[in-house]
């Protein structure tokens, strides 16, 4: 029996080899060319756009006019009202992080001890979130109407007078905080999961130990839901941080206005006290066409943003491999 062998010439494998090869790369890209032209279209062009009209003077209507760091430095010490906007997002990162993060997973621990009920109770909790940020302001708005609401009805029939609520500037960003505690179904289901993902093992041998229930939350249920709480808390940062259509829509209700949103004089009612960075980045980018101050703010704002997410990345890779290590 003999066999044939095919001859096989290197200077003719070789090209073969390449045009297999070119010819799966190109597979490759074509099958990704939807989501490149996608991230190029809606993304990357956006983005190097946005960085370049940061250093130019632009109102949509004459070419951009290079100006060099005048719009940062513009931002940083000669606009005096994106210090309230700064200031007024700074108290919802601070003040939102910390409720929603407790709000969130105090209603995921009680619905966890739940025995009957739990899931009409856990889909009444998170309904709220399935509702659009525009009719959910709305709604509130007219809830916590000072005069006609619901809520200061319920007050007045306690005799306590409560507050103007969204027309008062000392009570808006609180009522706001309300109304997104009222919305964080999403998050409370995150943490829900997080805690009925925490072996029973654990709880048993610490209640052995002689841990009480406050000891056995503390020492067992923290470390095991830390990475769940820690996107917890970066999620709300993120979230405060991009803070804009509630406030713009509240704004608006509350002063009787709401024909005219985004107008001048409804931004920050009252006093200013709604009035977020990303309400002022919006007022100054298409109320008043300076698109390229409108386009530093939105770089500042992006940098804040990738910083508490490259953070979030960071931490949770770190808690990882500590897991994979222990």
């Amino acid at each position: 029996m003999t066999a044939t062998l095919e001859r096989t010439e290197p200077g003719r494998t070789a090209p073969a080899r390449s045009r297999r090869a070119r010819r799966k790369r190109l597979q490759v890209i074509a099958f990704m060319s939807p989501w490149i032209i996608g991230f190029s279209l809606f993304f990357a062009y956006p983005l190097l756009a946005t960085g370049y009209f940061s250093f130019t003077s632009y109102d949509l209507l004459s070419p951009p006019d290079w100006v060099g760091l005048r719009n940062y430095a513009y931002l940083l010490f000669g606009d005096p009202v994106v210090r309230i906007a700064a200031a007024n997002t700074l108290w919802l990162v601070l003040v939102l992080t910390v409720l929603r993060v407790v709000f969130a997973l105090g209603v995921a621990a009680v619905i966890a001890r739940l025995r009957r009920g739990v899931g009409l109770v856990r889909t009444l909790c998170y309904l709220p979130a399935l509702a659009p940020p525009v009719a959910a302001t709305l709604a509130f708005t007219f809830l916590f109407n000072p005069g006609t609401g619901p809520v200061n009805g319920l007050l007045r029939t306690l005799g306590i007078d409560g507050p103007l609520w969204f027309n008062d500037p000392a009570w808006a960003k609180p009522a706001l905080t309300l109304l997104t505690l009222w919305g964080c179904g999403e998050l409370m289901i995150i943490m829900l999961a997080a805690l009925l993902d925490v072996p029973q093992e654990l709880h048993e041998a610490a209640a052995l130990d002689g841990a009480g229930p406050i000891g056995r939350f503390w020492h067992v249920t923290l470390p095991s839901i830390a990475p769940v709480l820690l996107f917890g808390v970066v999620n709300s940062i993120i979230f405060s941080l991009q803070y804009f259509t509630q406030a713009l829509v509240a704004g608006a209700v509350a002063s009787g206005q709401a024909e005219v949103v985004g107008s001048s004089k409804v931004v920050g009612f009252p006093d200013n006290a709604t009035l977020t960075f990303p309400a002022w980045l919006y007022q100054q980018g298409f109320h008043y066409y300076n698109m390229g101050y409108a386009a530093t703010m939105a770089v500042v704002l992006f940098v804040f943003s990738l910083g508490f997410t490259a953070l979030l990345i960071r931490r949770m890779r770190g808690g990882t491999n500590a897991e994979e290590v222990a």
